[in-house]
């Protein structure tokens, strides 16, 4: 990996992130787009996120990379690490790593990698070949 800034990947995940806000806080009651199209879109956040500032000719391994990461950070709710790190319910820290295992979850996260691994073979997932 190489330190490598670019906007368009960063322009990307602002717009992913927005989408994750807007699933959090406006469609929260939709019950299949909280539960689980978050968790898909998340690890496309990660990686669009990464991407805007390292460059990488081995993508599928960045994929693999968010994949076990994503797993692991489903794993440490499972041990309720948020509350045992200190973190008040509600908190940011205490949302963004989370309060409850699912196997669903893990699915979900294996899901959005599937997505992200057939786009970059589609397209290099790189806006028309443009790193």
């Amino acid at each position: 990996m190489k330190l490598e800034f670019s906007l368009k990947y960063l322009l990307l995940s602002i717009a992913i992130f927005l989408v994750e806000v807007l699933i959090a806080t406006r469609l929260k009651d939709i019950f299949f787009v909280r539960a689980y199209l978050g968790d898909v879109i998340v690890v496309m956040l990660i990686y669009t996120l990464i991407k805007s500032f390292f460059k990488t000719d081995h993508n599928e391994k960045l994929i693999l990379g968010i994949l076990f990461f994503s797993f692991l950070v489903e794993f440490t709710q499972y041990f309720s690490i948020a509350e045992k790190l200190g973190f008040r319910e509600g908190s940011l820290m205490y949302i963004i790593i989370g309060n409850s295992f699912s196997w669903i979850d893990i699915l979900c996260y294996a899901a959005g990698c599937m997505m992200m691994f057939f786009l970059i073979k589609i397209k290099d997932f790189s806006f028309y070949g443009t790193r």
